[in-house]
C-alpha cells in the first residue's frame, strides 16, 4: 500500500480525521532499519496446563458440538477514546488470554475437540500499521504477542491470524449440525454464525450455564489468586485508613485505593463503594462526591483485581475519628453478629441460602431489641412479611472469582438453591441501613449504614475466611486505626 498526502484519502484502519496524509516515502524509511533482535520473546504462560485442563472439562459436556467463543472487543467511551479493555472472564478461564478481538473454536474431534485460537496478527515493524494504526499499532500502544508468540504464550499449536477466522467459522459452521456460541462480546462473529433460532439460542444458553457452572469450584491456583488480591486489597484499606484522617471527600479516597489496585493488580474489579454518613445507606453509593467529616462512618466496599483478573471483594466499616459512637457501635455489633451466625452455616451440604437465613434471624431479632421493627421479630421474618428487610434488603451472599458476583449465568438449581460444595468462594456481606429520612427508626439511629463484607472458601468441614486477617470487631478495628495513624 502506498500513501500520498497530496491527494484526498478515505479513512483508513486506525486512523484519526486529524492525521496527515503519509507518503509512500516516509513508508519506506520507517520500515528500513529496525534491531528485530531486541524484540521480547515469549514466554509460556505459567498456568497452560490448567487452561488445558479447563478446555477439556468443558469438551466432555458437549461431545460432536462445535464450541465458540469471543473475547470481545474495544468499546467506546466517548469520541475515539475506549474504554479500557477487559477479557471475558470465560474466553479467559479457558485460554488465559487478555487480548482484544480473539476467538477459540472448539472443534470436535471424536469424543474430544481440537482447540483453535485465532488472534491479532503482528507483523512488528514489518508492516506500515505500527506506526499507523493508532488503535493496534505498537508504536501508538506497544508491542503486542501475533500468531506464533501465541502459541508459545497459550499452548494452543493451532493458533491462527483473525483474517482466517470468517471462513473458517463459516465452514465449521455448515459442517456440524449442533453449535453452541457464548453470545454478548462480538456482534460480528454472531453475524457470521447466522443461527438464531429459538432452540439455537436455548442451546447457546446452556452453554454459558455450563461455563459459570465449571467456575463454581474453584482450583488451588484460583485459590492462591484470590489469596493475593484479598492482601492486596487489605493493603488499600490501609492506605484509605491512613489518608481518611486528612481527607475532605470520599473521591479522595477512592483514588487512594485505586492507586493501590493499580499498583498491585490490573484494575478495581468493580467501582469500588466510598460512602461517608448517609450516603452508606444507599447500598451501591458509587457517585463517592461527598464530604468525609469526623463523628460518621466511612463504609468502604472494594476489591483489587489482580493481573489474572481475579477480583475481591471486602466491605469494611471505618469510624472517620477512629471511634465509634454508642449508636454507631450498637449497630455494628448487631451486623458484625449476624455475619458470625451466616459464616457458622457456610459449610458443605447446606444450601446456598442457609447463611442468608441465619443473618436474616440474627438481624430481626436484634432490630426488635432496639425498639426498630413494630412487630415481633418472628412476625416480621414470616415468608408473607419480611419486614426486616426495609433495613435490610439484599441477601449477604454470592459467588466470588473471576467477576465480582461470580459465576450469575449458572442453573438456580446448582447456585441459589444447590448445596455449598467445597472449593466454592462467596461472599458474607450482612448490612442494615439507617435511612436517614425513616420515621420508623429512633433518631438516634437515622443515617448510619454498616455492611461488614468477607471472602470465604467452602472447605471439607466448614469454611475458611480468606480475609480473615482485615479487621472486624469494633475494637480491633479502632486499634487498627489507631495503628495506622500512629505509624
Amino acid at each position: 500500500m502506498t500513501f500520498d498526502n497530496t491527494k484526498p484519502q478515505g479513512p483508513r484502519p486506525g486512523a484519526a480525521p486529524h492525521d496527515s496524509g503519509t507518503p509512500a516515502n516516509l513508508v519506506t524509511f520507517m520500515l528500513k532499519d529496525w534491531n528485530h533482535d531486541l524484540r521480547e520473546r515469549p514466554v509460556p504462560h505459567g498456568h497452560v496446563s490448567a487452561f488445558q485442563r479447563r478446555r477439556e472439562a468443558i469438551s466432555k459436556l458437549f461431545v460432536n458440538e462445535l464450541l465458540i467463543l469471543s473475547t470481545g472487543h474495544l468499546k467506546t467511551r466517548n469520541g475515539d477514546e475506549f474504554y479500557p479493555f477487559r477479557a471475558a472472564s470465560d474466553f479467559y478461564y479457558l485460554t488465559g488470554n487478555q487480548e482484544p478481538d480473539c476467538v477459540l473454536v472448539l472443534v470436535p474431534e471424536g469424543e474430544a475437540h481440537r482447540a483453535t485460537l485465532f488472534v491479532e496478527p503482528n507483523a512488528g515493524k514489518a508492516d506500515a500499521s505500527f506506526f499507523l494504526d493508532r488503535i493496534k499499532g505498537e508504536l501508538w500502544e506497544g508491542a503486542r504477542d501475533g500468531v506464533p508468540e501465541s502459541v508459545v504464550r497459550y499452548g494452543i499449536p493451532d493458533t491462527r491470524s483473525l483474517a482466517e477466522l470468517e471462513v473458517f467459522v463459516k465452514e465449521q459452521v455448515s459442517a456440524h449440525t449442533k453449535l453452541r456460541v457464548l453470545r454478548g462480546y462480538s456482534e460480528k462473529l454472531e453475524t457470521w454464525i447466522r443461527r438464531e433460532s429459538k432452540e439455537q439460542l436455548e442451546l447457546d444458553k446452556q452453554f454459558a450455564a455450563a461455563l459459570s457452572e465449571v467456575r463454581l469450584i474453584k482450583d488451588e491456583l484460583e485459590l492462591e489468586e484470590l489469596r493475593g488480591v484479598i492482601d492486596a486489597t487489605h493493603r488499600g484499606f490501609e492506605d484509605v485508613i491512613r489518608r481518611m484522617k486528612t481527607a475532605n471527600n470520599e473521591r479522595e479516597l477512592e483514588g487512594v485505593f485505586f492507586t493501590r489496585a493499580r499498583v498491585e493488580g490490573n484494575w478495581v474489579g468493580y467501582k469500588p463503594v466510598v460512602a461517608a454518613g448517609a450516603h452508606a445507606c444507599t447500598l451501591h453509593w458509587r457517585k463517592n462526591n461527598g464530604a468525609v467529616k469526623g463523628g460518621e462512618l466511612l463504609l468502604l466496599d472494594a476489591g483489587v483485581e489482580g493481573n489474572s483478573l481475579y477480583t475481591a471483594d471486602i466491605t469494611r466499616v471505618l469510624p472517620v475519628s477512629g471511634k465509634f459512637t454508642q449508636e454507631q457501635r450498637e449497630i455494628y455489633e448487631l451486623v458484625l453478629s449476624a455475619q458470625r451466625a451466616a459464616m457458622a452455616e457456610v459449610k458443605p451440604g447446606n444450601d446456598f441460602m442457609a447463611p442468608n437465613r441465619a443473618a436474616m434471624q440474627v438481624l430481626a431479632h436484634g432490630l426488635e431489641q432496639l425498639g426498630i421493627l413494630s412487630t415481633s421479630a418472628e412476625e416480621a421474618l414470616r415468608e408473607e412479611n419480611q419486614f426486616y428487610r426495609r433495613y435490610s434488603v439484599h441477601n449477604v451472599s454470592h459467588m466470588l472469582g473471576l467477576d465480582v458476583h461470580d459465576c450469575a449465568l449458572a442453573r438456580a438449581e446448582v447456585y441459589k438453591l444447590g448445596a455449598l460444595v467445597p472449593g466454592m468462594v462467596l461472599t458474607v456481606e450482612p448490612g442494615l441501613y439507617m435511612q436517614p429520612d425513616d420515621l420508623t427508626i429512633p433518631k438516634r439511629y437515622r443515617g448510619i449504614g454498616v455492611r461488614i463484607e468477607d471472602d470465604v472458601v467452602v472447605t471439607a468441614t466448614g469454611c475458611e475466611n480468606l480475609s480473615a486477617k482485615i479487621p472486624t470487631s469494633v475494637d480491633d478495628v479502632e486499634r487498627w486505626i489507631e495503628t495506622i495513624w500512629a505509624s
